[in-house]
């Protein structure tokens, strides 16, 4: 059900480096990651970025949204100034680089499509055949666990990804698992869940887990609260503290 890594490193770096940069890459590396969770939308030009909101503001400075300007205007932009001067002129990333530097270094993908509003389908196809093009030897080999795994919460993008590249694996977010998953599920060929674990509980653990469905924890930064979705049978989970919680976690909490 699950092939993949347990313990992911969100968005990069965790707290610890500016969020979906090569930056946060090497962080993540640093503390023994070889898993990741990222964002990636598209530009003014339909080129995938790897940025998780649809505005500028937080991790970049500006105005507006992403897809007003083309992806190498957003690559000539600072995403690591707002998180520390010794981050200083680290830019966002094109898809393309982010993809090849895991690949490069054995890092796993977890890949959620973010499309902003109105560019559910563009994004989810872009993404998925972005992805397949740089994977086309695992994909073609049967290496399941080396391909990356594409989620989302936008069903729509998930649908069209499907479409465009069918032999790689999707997963459904949820914040909380609803009580029509099955259907929603199924229609999308997924093979796994992904949920806020605030909301899960022991018994839909299970129900998921019963149905023959990966289950996977987003953000969890309590080892305490780790061992405890591990003991009702969650198959891995993301993590902002990769200082508290390493690569290792899952292995050594049985």
């Amino acid at each position: 059900m699950w092939p993949y890594q347990k313990v992911l490193a969100h968005r990069g770096g965790g707290k610890l480096a500016p969020e979906n940069t090569l930056a946060a890459l090497r962080c993540g590396l640093a503390h023994g990651y070889r898993a990741v969770e990222f964002d990636v939308m598209l530009a003014r030009d339909g080129v995938p970025v790897v940025m998780h909101d649809p505005y500028l503001g937080r991790t970049v400075a500006g105005s507006g949204n992403v897809f007003d300007y083309d992806a190498d205007e957003l690559a000539g932009m600072d995403a690591g100034i707002w998180f520390g001067k010794q981050f200083q002129g680290e830019p966002v990333p094109l898809f393309a680089d982010f993809a090849a530097f895991c690949k490069a270094n054995g890092i796993w993908m977890n890949i959620e499509i973010k499309p902003a509003p109105g560019f559910e389908l563009e994004t989810g196809k872009a993404v998925a055949e972005a992805t397949r093009a740089l994977f086309t030897f695992e994909i073609g080999a049967g290496e399941v666990a080396q391909v990356p795994l594409l989620s989302s919460f936008s069903e729509t993008a998930l649908a069209a990804a499907r479409d465009a590249a069918p032999d790689i694996a999707r997963a459904v977010l949820f914040d909380a698992i609803p009580r029509n998953w099955r259907p929603r599920v199924k229609k999308l060929g997924a093979v796994a869940i992904h949920v806020n674990h605030k909301h899960l509980t022991a018994s839909l653990a299970r129900e998921v887990r019963l149905a023959g469905f990966g289950l996977f924890c987003y953000t969890v930064n309590n080892p305490i609260r780790a061992r405890e979705i591990l003991a009702w049978g969650v198959d891995g989970f993301c993590t902002d503290r990769i200082d508290l919680i390493g690569p290792d976690f899952a292995a050594a909490a049985k």
